[in-house]
């Protein structure tokens, strides 16, 4: 039987090309709710195995295939308040681990239609002022300092 609670555990997954242009997601179920690849860790998943299987649902791209990176580091988080009925009572913190995928150029994207509405490829500035979580802009920030840039 499969637990009915969410994992507070979960993966972000900064899709990008080597000119820093990142593939931006909008949320099915809060329009103008921008962000990066996410998802929760399942039952048996390691943050690794979970990032993987986020990008395929939710791009229908397969990470392996590219330049796929664990930055090995995460961010806790509070969980926003309207998605706490999604974890276990109490739970109001989650551990998102960074991954980073890095792709030859702009690619089309398949979304998930029940999670994402629209894609859009912008640059990595301006993809740190459209997302919405702070730990979206955590990772642009990183891909920057990666390639001596700033914010």
């Amino acid at each position: 039987m499969t637990h009915p609670y969410k994992t507070p555990v979960s993966a972000l997954i900064l899709i990008h090309t080597p000119d820093l242009q990142v593939l931006l997601l909008e949320r099915a179920d809060k329009t103008g709710f921008w962000q990066s690849v996410t998802g929760s860790i399942e039952a048996g998943e390691t943050p690794y195995d979970a990032a993987i299987r986020e990008v395929k649902e939710e791009t229908g791209l397969d990470a392996l295939a590219y330049d796929f990176q664990d930055w090995q580091t995460s961010n806790l988080y509070e969980i926003y308040p309207h998605w706490r009925y999604r974890y276990a009572p109490g739970v109001t913190e989650n551990t998102e681990h960074l991954f980073g995928l890095c792709l030859p150029a702009t690619l089309p994207v398949t979304l998930a239609p029940d999670e994402h509405t629209r894609y859009e490829w912008v640059d990595w500035r301006e993809a740190a002022k459209k997302v919405f979580s702070w730990t979206n802009v955590d990772a642009l920030k990183k891909l920057g300092e990666h390639h001596h840039l700033s914010l």
